[in-house]
């Protein structure tokens, strides 16, 4: 699975009608897209294909939107192979708008090819094709002389680690978003759903991440533990702190000094939720005495360790 979109974006020094005229008018597709004529009504809802010099189909779709001079969205599929023309169709949007006014007219062209997922062949081939065409429509433009013909500069990528870059930031996203909610709130029921939906996404993203490691794999866990904690789910909690636990042991020297404090904590405060305090205590306090060389990063651990709830464990006489 492909996981993202392409989006292509250019300035061109033309009026949106020029540009539009340039996207639908065969004989100027015909120009700049190296041979390829677009015939269609442009009528919403209807069929659209691109056609090249012998009138072979390369490229169909169905219009979805047409908003001349300013918006046009399709679907598109590829027809010049068995895997390209196998594939679901994608979507293509094109969106004009002004910057500059007549006589120096600008538009901003953006273009953009999404619903790709489970189309990674389009996605390889529009990758490197969209910015080569909308750069030879900008020169045709501009000078009246499209691009001579160019080839792919690049081989082909490994969807695979496009898609565990984007897991990647997703899950930094959604790991970041869990801490809006604790934040010493009281949850209400969506609150708390809320919660925990942003701590799974954050762990299911980041077990997928490309360079994800046994590090990554603790903080994951130990971000759910801390939500079910928060919200009084003794067990559930508990148990995703073994697992921060376990991660951490694997990871060996490569966890940093306040990953440890940090499974301790997550233990203590499940043991706490659990009404466990006498254990609790413990391992609270073996929390405390992880040394943590860096002075920022001895201050946010012992900020994220005050922070409630503690579920009556006196954490002063614990410290």
């Amino acid at each position: 699975m492909v996981a993202s979109a392409h989006l292509v974006e250019r300035l061109i020094r033309a009026s949106r009608e020029r540009v539009w005229a340039a996207l639908t008018d065969p004989d100027l597709t015909e120009r700049y897209f190296f041979g390829t004529r677009v015939e269609s009504s442009f009528r919403p809802g209807e069929m659209y294909r691109y056609v090249d010099a012998d009138d072979t189909d390369v490229i169909d779709g169905t219009l979805e939107t047409v908003d001349a001079p300013n918006r046009l969205v399709m679907t598109f599929r590829m027809l010049f192979s068995s895997e390209l023309a196998d594939e679901p169709p994608s979507r293509v949007e094109w969106t004009l708008s002004d910057v500059g006014a007549e006589p120096d007219a600008v538009t901003h062209v953006t273009m953009r090819h999404g619903d790709l997922a489970l189309s990674p062949a389009t996605w390889d081939h529009v990758r490197t094709g969209w910015p080569i065409i909308l750069d030879s429509l900008k020169s045709f433009l501009e000078s009246g002389e499209p691009l001579p013909e160019v080839e792919r500069t690049d081989g082909p990528v490994d969807a695979g680690e496009i898609e565990g870059n984007w897991h990647r930031a997703q899950g930094v996203t959604a790991n970041n978003s869990v801490w809006e909610l604790l934040d010493g709130r009281s949850h209400t029921p969506d609150d708390a759903d809320e919660l925990l939906h942003r701590a799974y996404a954050a762990a299911y993203h980041w077990h997928r991440a490309t360079g994800a490691t046994e590090v990554n794999q603790a903080r994951a866990s130990w971000i759910v533990s801390r939500a079910h904690a928060t919200l009084g789910h003794g067990e559930v909690a508990l148990h995703h702190a073994a697992q921060s636990a376990a991660h951490l042991t694997r990871a060996g020297d490569a966890a940093a000094d306040f990953d440890q404090a940090y499974v301790y904590e997550a233990r203590a405060r499940a043991l706490a939720c659990l009404g466990r305090l006498e254990e609790a205590r413990e391992v609270y306090r073996r929390a405390r005495s992880v040394p943590i060389a860096d002075e920022q990063d001895r201050s946010i651990f012992e900020s994220d360790l005050a922070a409630g709830p503690w579920f009556g464990l006196d954490v002063d006489a614990a410290s």
